[in-house]
């Protein structure tokens, strides 16, 4: 047992847990039962401040050391640390604990064992992870420890980092120390990068940064995104199953949940377009970061005064459509979703598999505020493999293992553009999100697959003429924008950015991909 001094509540039920955090007033609860909470001064992730222990040298020769996102620690200073972080928390008066599981595929399942300074962290992975009653215990790959203290400081020249706060994995050790933050996506977003080594790195399966959903027909579809690109939301339909909103594996049968719960972006929740996610948000639901209308306990979900990342996380079954277990077969739709805030790209392209690879590799999007430390507005960026803070492999690990799986299945891959088009975000309005399900429901229904398409120059793609539920001009923002000088700029700046981008995977892709960058720069259409 790693704590030896302090009192433990281990594998409290979610109902103790609330009570708990009510008692230490480091919560309140909602109209709708939900408990509510403040994390602190952090309200996002800072992968900045996200280290991987040099403990190895296997890690330390499979790492992409080259990423913006995986910083060096040495192993001595983990390991003071480590012995740090344990003796603050063995002062405490209590601490939480939990054991769970990340895969739903047992073939690949972790042991998860999490302690928590606060009762509503250890509610938070009881609603992420896969719980106990959920699987067998005897088909783990190996158990993994979290120790989470957001009141603890790392003292940088002491301990090896560049702040105060940290995420730090040793793969060695098979532990995630995580302190100086409150924000509880630091803790899912960490086992995610364990996956993102061990099951490319160790068995050969695709590990991805999307959601999933299962048709009647047994049709799988997966969401590839960043945070705010609409994976949650767009996964979530009533007329599909849920396989999981955020984080999957795929090897040579099936594609798997990583998780036990969804964890939602409620900023701008409303039950007309969002209501099964909107639903639940009732007791045993962990909401974070929002406020309250006056003289109420309703949350206003359209109040960003402390973040434009306000969260929701619950347990996966809090949805009444799920799969379960969270498994199914070879998918047959892969959507890539894009919040263009420059307002260049049409909601809807249909890819070839080389156009795939490419726009996988770049992972064009805009960090939606608040998701990361100091990002206050839509940022345009390229995360390759619309995951890229995730990823301790080279991103073209994962492009050939999807490039793999394109060329043995037939696959639609489809880019949809759910940020602004026909006009940036300084002087438009972000599409429709019922235009965005009209399109993926049209995607999935073969419709689109039964209409004419136009070539959307520069960047080559091809843009349905005409999609049911979708009037025919927001298709293609060319046409209506020909005459409009910043449109013009816009794509001509963007489909530069784009080649600036992928010039450190030019040598890295076949001719094919690389003749998928935008090109012709002067414009006829």
């Amino acid at each position: 047992m790693i704590f030896n001094k302090v009192k433990i509540n281990s594998q409290l039920s979610a109902e103790d847990l609330i009570n708990q955090t009510l008692n230490l007033k480091q919560g309140v609860i909602s109209s709708s039962q939900a408990l509510c909470i403040h994390t602190g001064t952090f309200t996002g992730r800072s992968p900045k401040d996200k280290y991987i222990v040099t403990d190895s040298t296997f890690v330390v020769e499979k790492v992409d050391w080259d990423s913006d996102f995986n910083h060096k620690i040495s192993a001595e200073k983990f390991t003071i640390l480590k012995e740090d972080i344990i003796s603050y928390l063995e002062n405490k008066e209590e601490i939480w604990y939990r054991k769970c599981y990340a895969c739903a595929n047992h073939k690949y399942q972790i042991g998860l064992n999490v302690y928590n300074e606060y009762p509503s962290s250890n509610l938070f992975a009881y609603n992420m992870f896969i719980r106990p009653e959920d699987t067998p215990t005897d088909l783990v790959i190996a158990d993994w420890t979290i120790i989470q203290a957001p009141d603890f400081k790392a003292e940088p020249e002491k301990h090896g980092t560049l702040s105060s706060n940290f995420s730090i994995i040793s793969f060695t050790n098979k532990t995630i120390l995580i302190g100086g933050s409150g924000y509880t996506g630091e803790i899912k977003k960490g086992v995610f990068t364990v996956l993102n080594y061990i099951l490319p790195a160790e068995f050969n399966v695709l590990s991805m940064h999307c959601s999933a959903n299962i048709g009647s027909n047994s049709d799988v579809a997966l969401f590839f995104g960043l945070s705010g690109t609409g994976k949650t939301t767009l996964s979530t339909d009533a007329k599909r199953k849920l396989i999981g909103d955020d984080e999957h594996g795929w090897d040579n049968i099936s594609v798997f949940n990583f998780e036990g719960g969804c964890y939602a972006k409620v900023i701008g929740l409303n039950k007309e377009d969002e209501p099964e996610i909107y639903e639940a948000i009732k007791s045993g639901a962990l909401v974070e970061n929002t406020v309250f209308n006056n003289f109420t306990n309703d949350i206003n979900f359209n109040d960003n005064s402390i973040t434009e990342n306000t969260r929701v996380s619950y347990p996966i079954d809090f949805i009444e459509n799920i799969l379960n277990p969270s498994k199914a077969g070879i998918p047959s739709t892969i959507f890539f979703l894009t919040c263009d805030a420059s307002g260049v790209l049409p909601p809807v392209s249909k890819l070839s598999i080389a156009q795939a690879k490419y726009y996988f590799l770049s992972g064009y999007t805009s960090k939606v505020a608040g998701t990361e430390t100091g990002v206050t507005q839509p940022n345009p960026t390229f995360s390759a493999c619309f995951g890229a803070p995730f990823l301790p492999l080279h991103p073209t690990v994962y492009a050939e293992l999807l490039g793999d799986k394109l060329s043995k299945h037939a696959i639609n891959v489809w880019l949809i553009n759910t940020g602004w088009s026909g006009a940036s975000y300084l002087t438009g309005k972000r599409i429709s999100i019922q235009y965005t399900r009209a399109i993926i429901n049209a995607v999935l229904s073969g419709k689109l697959n039964q209409v004419a398409f136009d070539l959307f120059p520069v960047f080559n793609l091809n843009v349905p003429t005409s999609c049911p539920g979708v009037p025919a001009h927001i298709l293609n923002p060319l046409k209506t924008n020909l005459d409009s000088p910043n449109y013009i700029n816009a794509l001509e700046k963007l489909a530069q950015d784009f080649n600036n981008n992928f010039i450190k995977f030019e040598n890295e892709v076949k001719e094919d991909v690389r003749l998928c960058a935008p090109n012709n720069l002067s414009i006829k259409y």
